[in-house]
């Protein structure tokens, strides 16, 4: 079975790792690579999107999507976890693709209506995107297969707030619009994400048997784990964005639980994802929300080699 999907992105060391897995993965076809600002600003997002499928000599349309949060001041980006340049400062050469002309959300509604019901949106940055569209095509919901989500945190701290994770904070007022959506939402955030860290053998292993692909991401993601491995005895480095998509080779590798969810948007609580697992309440301000699948464990051995042999895949 082949799974559709436009993955939104802002492309981010972790998402450069998610995008080749997504481009090395036989079971998945990427339609286009929807950008946003989140770990960079919207412009750099773009080009590095163009500049990833340029290196992975992938033909599919990238837009240029969402520039700013829907409610507030323009986020400060993630330049000191991802490099000035989203890559970790490695000079990679720009890129000489261009642009589909379509901005993100637009591009979004075109493949939904394209291809009804078959069409899962993988967004691992700020939910900007996704918010616009569900504006602009209020049926975009019954034309959507699933979205599945990297962000937020449910039962463990946040990683910008103590209750808030980068993505969902970053678009609070969004990724509310796109919770209470009625369409499948299954959120993989720090729960399991910060619950796998990646040690250097791992990143090796992706050059070894991927030299183009899985060495970009070795030599990038070298400024990536500096920051990740401070105050730690080893070095570490986490891999967020590609979960979504293991889930959708290898659903069995994760344990889900269903449950209320709703999206901190207050100064004090912004982007918190505070979560009632189902049958844990009666009261009407969790049940009148939407039920979403939120990731709360993950065979962590089974991952690694998940993705090691995908990026080996020819």
């Amino acid at each position: 079975m082949t799974h559709k999907i436009i993955l939104d992105t802002d492309p981010g060391i972790d998402d450069a790792m998610a995008i080749f897995f997504a481009f090395q993965a036989k079971e998945i076809e990427v339609l286009g690579l929807t950008t946003v600002y989140g770990n960079v600003p919207a412009d750099m997002a773009a080009q590095n999107g163009l500049a990833l499928v340029e290196l992975a000599g992938v033909d599919i349309p990238v837009c240029k999507g969402v520039t700013r949060p829907w409610v507030g001041a323009e986020s400060t980006y993630a330049h000191f976890v991802h490099g000035e340049d989203g890559f970790g400062n490695i000079d990679h050469p720009p890129t000489t693709r261009t642009l589909d002309p379509r901005p993100s959300a637009q591009f979004i509604i075109d493949m939904a209506r394209k291809y009804p019901g078959e069409v899962t949106i993988v967004a691992v940055g700020p939910l900007g995107n996704l918010a616009l569209a569900l504006r602009l095509e209020p049926a975009l919901p019954s034309l959507i297969k699933a979205v599945n989500i990297m962000g937020g945190a449910a039962f463990v701290p946040g990683n910008v707030t103590p209750v808030a994770e980068a993505n969902i904070w970053n678009d609070a007022y969004a990724a509310e619009i796109v919770f209470a959506a009625d369409w499948e939402v299954n959120m993989f955030g720090l729960d399991v994400t910060y619950d796998v860290p990646f040690p250097p053998e791992f990143i090796a292993s992706l050059e070894t048997v991927n030299p183009v692909l899985g060495g970009f991401v070795a030599k990038s993601s070298k400024f990536y784990s500096d920051f990740y491995s401070q105050g730690k005895p080893q070095r570490v480095c986490f891999f967020h964005d590609a979960f979504p998509l293991a889930y959708m080779l290898q659903p069995d590798l994760f344990e889900m639980t269903s449950g209320h969810m709703r999206i901190g948007t207050d100064k004090l609580h912004q982007g918190q994802t505070s979560f009632a697992p189902k049958n844990s309440t009666i009261s009407p301000h969790w049940l009148d929300t939407h039920m979403v699948n939120v990731a709360t464990h993950v065979d962590h051995s089974a991952l690694s080699s998940l993705f090691v042999s995908t990026y080996a895949l020819k």
